[in-house]
């Protein structure tokens, strides 16, 4: 019988890349074991890039580890992060 498909996913909004950009970095090659899955999106290229950024990660690992993540994370200033939990219940058993 198929588990229940679950994923969790941490979503970050960076308001300034230049000054935040360093220390998220660190924070990311630290935790890099709990990241499966990391996709940066910002506004803009070469002399029109932005200061805004999306970031999207798919982790694994222990949910509590995913929470001192985000909880690290929104710790530096300018960065907003929600944690997402989803879940596709197992139909089989309809």
């Amino acid at each position: 019988m198929p588990s229940n498909v679950k994923k969790t996913v941490l979503l970050m909004l960076i308001g300034k890349r230049q000054e935040a950009a360093v220390t998220v970095q660190k924070i990311l090659t630290g935790w890099g074991c709990f990241i499966k899955t990391r996709l940066g999106i910002h506004n803009g290229v070469l002399d029109n890039c932005s200061e805004a950024g999306l970031l999207m990660l798919e982790l694994v690992g222990d949910k509590e580890k995913h929470e001192e993540l985000a909880r690290k994370l929104g710790l530096v200033k300018g960065v907003h992060v929600q944690l997402v939990h989803l879940e596709l219940p197992d139909e089989t058993n309809d």
